[in-house]
């Protein structure tokens, strides 16, 4: 397949400017430092332009013109993605969906919600839960995470264990194709079998295959209740065992969260609070949130699942007696991410494996720590066995590009394999986790995906780079 040119003639740059107007279209060192960067590691790699459309034509004739030049275009989001998604590391055209900003329509009657892809997640929820509704899922960025980069990944976070992550509440997209051509690819119903499933293709393909630019999600009734508390473990296994004890004994918990305590030290620490007791006789967390509209029956299940956490040698239970308890606790636990890549835990891992084995899968993750020099903190998603794995290295900061590090992650993407795991739960391949892919799939996999990849983008030039490497795309 043909490879993107990164090249932009001022012939190509005023082009551009004519199709969206000087002022989107940006060549400034303080611009193209800016979305040099996503949330992905240490990397930095500057556009070479950086251009915001406003309407779909827009970025129709954009991608026209990058399609007919071989130009790399890279499409972005809010720039909160972990597996480097966002980077342009091939220069070029990075294209922003910041404009795209708008919730166009609440259907109360459909419980749909269609919207612009530059929408905050946390506003789209907010937006819909003033109607009474609700769309569950919540990665822990939802504050500052767009919609769109929501579906490129196809996003979970702590709710995903109850009510599935966002391709089970996409409907429909509208889509620029690296061509330019405009298309929906489903219809605004519960039921479809029409063809291929084009819209759950898009979801989670990390950018490579389209550009959204509109989104109709479906709803569901919001929850009237719900209920916290925080649960001590005094081994980091005990508390993974409980994960799996919880749901064998019959119970759905709306979110069920594992953090460390090295973690929980350190959010805590950077947020100047005391909400949850830690101490050296404390290995982890478990957050456990039922939620639903008989409130009465919400205490039973609490009060049932704090009784049997007592065989896994839990300490003295915390419940969270209002709205303000609530939502420290949410705070320190959605800021674990950023704290302790502050604090040095700059590289991190995003594994899946079913739940039962996220004992094993801990016990790997120490045991590779020791054996390749990294101090590794785990926290995540228990609930659905999808658990991150924060490293610091005292001497390696980016695993993209480094020998050392890659090794030591093949072990570990070994280890998760040979559990029955994947590499990533909702962070997606993006750059970082490329040279990975082997580990989990066959050569017929990837050569069916290199052949969706060429089908849709024929001349490389949407995300290149991504998911495969240049010459393997």
């Amino acid at each position: 397949m043909n490879t993107a040119e990164t090249s932009i003639s001022p012939a190509i740059l005023e082009a551009l400017k004519n199709i969206i107007g000087a002022d989107n279209c940006l060549v400034d060192a303080e611009t193209l430092a800016h979305y040099g960067h996503d949330e992905t590691e240490q990397l930095v790699y500057w556009p070479q332009v950086v251009v915001k459309p406003q309407t779909t034509a827009q970025v129709s004739a954009i991608m026209k013109l990058c399609h007919e030049q071989k130009l790399a275009v890279t499409p972005r989001g809010a720039g909160t993605g972990l597996s480097g998604g966002a980077l342009p590391h091939l220069g070029g055209v990075l294209l922003s969906t910041e404009k795209f900003n708008r919730i166009i329509e609440i259907d109360e009657r459909n419980l749909q919600v269609t919207t612009e892809p530059g929408v905050i997640t946390e506003v789209l929820q907010n937006a819909v839960k003033e109607k009474g509704l609700f769309y569950p899922p919540d990665p822990s960025s939802r504050g500052s995470c767009f919609i769109g980069g929501n579906i490129a990944e196809n996003s979970g976070g702590p709710k995903a264990v109850k009510y599935g992550v966002v391709k089970d509440y996409v409907l429909n997209l509208e889509v620029v194709l690296p061509t330019g051509e405009i298309i929906w690819t489903g219809a605004n119903v519960l039921k479809n079998s029409t063809g291929y499933n084009l819209t759950q293709l898009f979801v989670g393909s990390e950018g490579t295959l389209g550009i959204v630019t509109k989104i109709v999600l479906k709803l569901i009734p919001h929850p009237q209740h719900d209920l916290l508390m925080l649960v001590p473990f005094a081994s980091l296994e005990k508390a993974s065992e409980a994960v799996s004890a919880i749901f064998r004994a019959g119970f759905v918990p709306s979110a069920l969260e594992l953090v460390e305590i090295d973690a929980l030290k350190i959010v805590s620490k950077m947020v100047d609070s005391t909400a949850v007791p830690v101490n050296d006789e404390i290995a982890a967390h478990l957050i456990i949130e039922v939620d639903g509209n008989n409130l009465d029956l919400l205490m039973q299940d609490m009060e049932a699942i704090a009784a049997l956490l007592n065989d896994f040698d839990a300490g003295e239970i915390f419940f969270a007696d209002d709205a303000q308890q609530k939502t420290e606790l949410w705070k320190l636990r959605r800021r674990v991410a950023e704290a302790v890549k502050t604090s040095g835990y700059t590289i991190e891992e995003d594994t899946v494996v079913p739940r039962a084995e996220l004992p094993k899968l801990i016990r790997g993750v120490k045991e590779l720590g020791k054996a390749h020099g990294f101090h590794a903190v785990c926290y995540g998603h228990a609930g659905d066995g999808n658990l991150h794995i924060r490293i610091n290295h005292p001497t390696i900061k980016n695993s993209h590009g480094n020998a050392e590090m890659t090794a030591a992650l093949e072990k570990l993407f070994e280890l998760v394999h040979g559990l029955g795991g994947t590499i990533s739960g909702e962070h997606g391949i993006g750059l970082i986790q490329k040279p990975y892919l082997k580990t989990v799939f066959q050569p017929a996999n990837l050569m069916l995906m290199r052949a969706i990849k060429k089908a849709f983008d024929p001349n490389n030039i949407l995300n290149a780079g991504k998911i495969f490497d240049l010459q393997d795309a």
